[in-house]
């Protein structure tokens, strides 16, 4: 995908770039190229599939939120910014936090976020850590190709606000999903809306928006080990 064909794929999304949000795009790109060369940051190197895979595939969240409409926005797992920071260049008015806990990447964040001259709030922390006190703070979190969605789930519902929304870009998701229902049932979440779409030359894409619908406490929180190795299950009555 060229720049060009990147503005007008977009457009269909109805996202209509600024001069200056195409330019920090540019200079977003060269910078993680340039970044890439002595820290790996991701496969992905070449400028057409920057476009489509970073950049083009991290607006397609537009397909069931209107993110003019919200406040803030916590991107977990962000790695090189994705879909956090290209959030914040496209939607200025979000407050958007990006959560990471590879060091390397929250670096290259902190130096991009200077570059651009961006104002979002970056952590280098792991997210079971961080929700102990963030919980129910976010309007929106999301997460791009992170982890097995049950995992993510129980992880990432915790920091959303009631009435908020998880909305996880995920590739083939069936099994992951059915897996993750009892947990969703457990932390008192529903599945609002999910859409499946095909990015050529990218494979299939899952984007779903789950609402959270009681706020969580810190009685909820499990370690990481614990997530993993035993899921949630409703307690027979």
């Amino acid at each position: 995908m060229t720049k060009d064909e990147f503005i007008f794929e977009i457009s269909k999304l109805g996202i209509e770039l600024t001069n200056e949000q195409i330019k920090k795009l540019e200079t977003y790109k060269e910078f993680l190229k340039e970044y890439n060369k002595h820290t790996n940051l991701t496969a992905i190197k070449e400028d057409k599939d920057i476009y489509l895979k970073h950049f083009y595939d991290s607006l397609t969240i537009v397909k069931v939120i209107n993110l003019n409409l919200v406040n803030n926005l916590l991107d977990v797992g962000t790695g090189a910014g994705f879909p956090g920071m290209v959030l914040k260049i496209v939607f200025p008015n979000l407050n958007v936090t990006l959560l990471d806990s590879n060091n390397k990447k929250t670096k290259f964040l902190t130096e991009l976020k200077e570059k651009l001259q961006m104002d979002v709030e970056i952590i280098n922390d792991r997210v079971e850590n961080y929700a102990k006190n963030n919980l129910n703070k976010f309007d929106v979190v999301t997460s791009r190709a992170v982890a097995n969605l049950r995992v993510l789930s129980e992880l990432c519902l915790p920091l959303v606000k009631i009435d908020g929304l998880f909305i996880p870009l995920k590739g083939k998701v069936k099994e992951e999903l059915q897996e993750s229902l009892s947990t969703l049932d457990v932390m008192h979440a529903k599945i609002l809306n999910k859409q499946e779409f095909n990015i050529e030359n990218a494979g299939v894409r899952n984007i779903l928006v789950i609402q959270k619908l009681i706020g969580s406490t810190l009685a909820d929180l499990r370690s990481y080990d614990k997530i993993l190795k035993k899921p949630l299950q409703k307690s027979a009555k």
